[in-house]
């Protein structure tokens, strides 16, 4: 067993780590264990690559979570109110939505309070329907008024292979992949790592009293700031490989069993 700790707050992936990708649900045990954390005065975060707008499958919890990392860190919200907000350059929005036309792959465009499907297919809704379990990708706004908002995340749907041939061309930008279908693109020094410095900072606690559940790529970083980095059992092996632990799957009990292997319940 581990050495016991001082946790003051943790963050936790939403897809593959809270909500299993099989129900589309938080199981019971994570549940119960959230509740307990909360209990013991532990601040709870969610970090994730949703929008704010997608995040549909929380309501068990909502009322525990103290604030939101959001489209893989580029907006922190926090008591509703945003508290940091990374816009990727117009030029390079522009530079996407280009490639979109050119190359005929749709691409979600992430701003401040709404999202749109650019150059949308039904498969393509149909697929994120069945992963997110999401109704409805686009926000009813048009897209003239989406780009009046601040652009904080594109997802396109496009292999590794195209997404190393467009990178370069986004010079503000990098990028993640947790699943092998699309990548998201922030803008460059964006990721849910920086996130929670943000968070930690804004609140007054020690990263090292930080303790980070994720299960794919874009939750790397997180899990390499936070004092302590949890892997999901169905992570994918690189990011297990820079884990402090490993536990079980989310529908496993994954959460809970690491909460106990290192003291926090």
């Amino acid at each position: 067993m581990e050495k016991e700790r001082e946790i003051k707050a943790l963050f936790f992936d939403i897809d593959g780590t809270l909500v299993s990708f099989n129900t589309h649900r938080i199981p019971r045990s994570t549940i119960e264990a959230i509740e307990a954390a909360k209990q013991k005065g532990i601040k709870i975060f969610i970090a994730t690559g949703r929008p704010l707008v997608y995040i549909n499958n929380l309501a068990d919890i909502a009322h525990l979570v103290d604030g939101y990392v959001t489209t893989n860190g580029a907006c922190i919200v926090i008591d509703g109110q945003v508290v940091a907000c990374h816009a990727i350059p117009e030029a390079d929005v522009r530079t996407m939505m280009r490639f979109s036309d050119e190359r005929h792959f749709p691409c979600i465009l992430v701003g401040e309070t709404d999202a749109l499907l650019y150059n949308a297919t039904h498969e393509v809704e149909e697929f994120f329907h069945r992963l997110l379990d999401l109704q409805q990708i686009s926000s009813p706004v048009s897209l003239d008024t989406l780009l009046q908002q601040r652009i904080t995340q594109m997802t396109p749907i496009i292999t590794a292979d195209v997404e190393a041939e467009i990178m370069p061309l986004l010079p503000s930008c990098e990028s993640s992949r947790w699943y092998p279908a699309f990548a998201d693109v922030t803008a460059r020094g964006v990721d849910k790592g920086e996130g929670v410095k943000t968070v930690a900072r804004h609140f007054g606690f020690p990263v090292e009293a930080t303790m980070a559940f994720g299960d794919g790529g874009n939750d790397t970083r997180m899990l390499q700031v936070a004092g302590i980095g949890v892997a999901m059992g169905n992570a994918n092996e690189p990011l297990k490989a820079v884990a402090d632990y490993v536990t079980t799957s989310v529908d496993d009990d994954g959460v809970k069993r690491a909460l106990e292997h290192w003291h926090v319940l």
